[in-house]
């Protein structure tokens, strides 16, 4: 201990004790509380995100302070119930905001706005990408009582829709998500939802019960099942919250580090050149069987590269992110074991926000295309699955990426048009292939309805028709007017598709900066 009367040291241990009690956040009984719940604490989660002993926390001493009669010695602190900061992960810098669910519920009302505003305003600054690890109860009127005024709804200085278009942004759902935290959540590229400890709702059963007289619990009004296994508000589910912060540092592992650079390149072993007889028969001959469509990425891609987005959501359609000879790629393709693959309106949704990611992120995109077309049926029009195909189809026309057709199986109707941009793609197709305005089945029928019902043998004059038109659509026919780039030999694919990927990457320079039409969560 210094004797020296120049010397700072008693403001550096209070600046310590004040560490200390914000270190505590709710005290032992809020964190015990939390614990019991399932949850772990905001520092707790921190700590696992963050590549060990990379953290850096901003904002330690924000709080509510109460002192002495004299004004100078503190007596109690009470900290901001959101931690924030920088770090890194796998050694790329990222800023963090956690919610600290221990001191007041991690509510938006009884929080410092400008801290978590900080946060954010700093990664758009610094152009690093943000994580957020919400846990919060929404609004309250008990603030009213201290301001003695009521606001319009609304954050001015929260750039949220900037950082959209700027920097990789993603979220985990680890707790009660309403108001403020359902819009973080749902305004992010990527979200997480841990099962059983996560529900993102506009409000929560104590709102709902008298507003709309309808009782009801939070699982049941926001959990996984509602919304990460149902409506797309949030991607991915997380069995705990371990699967949901590794799901994060996966995502970002393929996203740049913001508009402005490429996506990093991972080393891999997986030979570029490798070929799988599996995929010679892996397309059935009969258009009524289903196939394996993972299991046909997963012969492609890198080997333990593919990281779905959204797959118990719109599961007629898949979308990945991958890896072709290390580079990061968006993959789309159907999965015909739901409706045959058909596109209904959640897949069309799920699509076209996912196409907005990678195009944001100079991701550029392979669709291995086997779509019989738009969901039909009364549900399906009342459903607006025609619009919302239709936005599907702009989004595709919008992007500007490198984009790959692997034109596998079928490509009929509106949806079936979605194989990719008019200008700029490369096409090629599998021999399996076909593709047309309308199915062959089908048309036959609705084309000579009459000739058919006519017929003494109206089943063998259907086949007949339709043997006679099948040979018409075959997609060597294509090839020889050069509708498509090449047929090659499914076998080769992943050869053609990572020397494409050396191109796209090559000319992926042009493309970056900030997209003209922004990004629509």
């Amino acid at each position: 201990m210094t004797n020296n009367p120049e010397s700072w040291i008693h403001e550096v241990e209070e600046l310590q004790r004040r560490r200390e009690l914000a270190y505590r956040m709710g005290g032992e009984d809020g964190v015990e509380r939390q614990h019991r719940q399932g949850k772990l604490t905001a520092r707790e989660r921190i700590d696992k995100f963050f590549d060990a002993g990379t953290f850096n926390e901003i904002g330690v001493l924000v709080g509510k302070a109460q002192y002495d009669d004299s004004g100078y010695e503190l007596v109690d602190f009470t900290p901001s119930n959101i931690v924030i900061g920088k770090g890194r992960v796998d050694g790329r810098r990222t800023v963090v905001a956690a919610d600290d669910y221990t001191i007041r519920g991690g509510s938006s009302e009884a929080t410092s706005p400008d801290k978590w505003q900080y946060a954010e305003q700093t990664a758009l600054r610094y152009r690093q990408p943000l994580v957020r690890f919400v846990d919060m109860a929404g609004g309250s009127v008990r603030l009213l009582e201290q301001t003695q005024s009521t606001k319009l709804p609304a954050y001015p200085m929260w750039e949220w829709v900037r950082m959209l278009e700027e920097i990789p942004v993603a979220t985990v759902a680890c707790g009660p998500c309403a108001g403020l935290g359902a819009q973080k959540v749902a305004g992010s590229h990527f979200s997480v939802q841990v099962a059983e400890i996560g529900q993102v709702f506009a409000a929560g059963p104590a709102v709902v019960e008298p507003g709309i007289r309808e009782v009801i619990d939070k699982d049941a009004l926001g959990g996984v099942d509602v919304h990460a296994k149902g409506s797309g508000v949030v991607d991915n589910a997380a069995d705990d919250e371990d699967d949901a912060i590794a799901q994060i540092r996966r995502w970002l592992s393929y996203m740049p580090q913001n508009v402005f650079s490429l996506p990093p390149r991972q080393t891999t072993d997986d030979d570029p050149e490798r070929r799988e007889d599996e995929l010679l028969d892996i397309i059935p001959r009969s258009q009524r069987r289903v196939f394996d469509s993972r299991r046909m990425l997963e012969l492609i891609l890198d080997q333990d590269s593919i990281f779905e987005i959204g797959r118990y959501h719109g599961r007629g359609a898949i979308t990945a992110l991958a890896r072709l000879n290390g580079y990061p790629v968006g993959i789309l393709a159907s999965d015909p074991r739901y409706y045959g693959g058909a596109q209904g309106e959640r897949e069309a949704e799920k699509f076209t926000r996912f196409l907005d990611v990678c195009d944001m992120f100079h991701i550029p995109i392979v669709n291995f295309h086997d779509q019989p077309g738009t969901m039909i049926g009364k549900e399906a029009e009342a459903r607006g699955t025609v619009g919302k195909t239709m936005r599907t189809l702009v989004a595709i026309e919008q992007t500007t990426v490198p984009w790959c057709a692997v034109m596998v199986r079928r490509a009929y109707g509106l949806a079936g048009s979605g194989w990719g941009r008019w200008r700029g793609v490369t096409r090629i197709a599998w021999p399996s292939a076909h593709w047309g305005s309308i199915p062959i089945e089908g048309g036959v029928f609705a084309a000579f309805r009459r000739d058919i019902e006519s017929s003494s043998d109206p089943v063998s004059r259907t086949e007949e028709l339709e043997e006679r038109y099948r040979a018409f659509a075959s997609p060597f026919r294509t090839a020889e007017r050069f509708g498509v780039d090449d047929i090659i030999d499914p076998r080769d694919t992943r050869s053609f598709l990572c020397q494409w990927i050396e191109d796209a990457y090559e000319v992926l320079p042009q493309d970056l900066g900030i997209k003209r039409r922004g990004f629509r969560p």
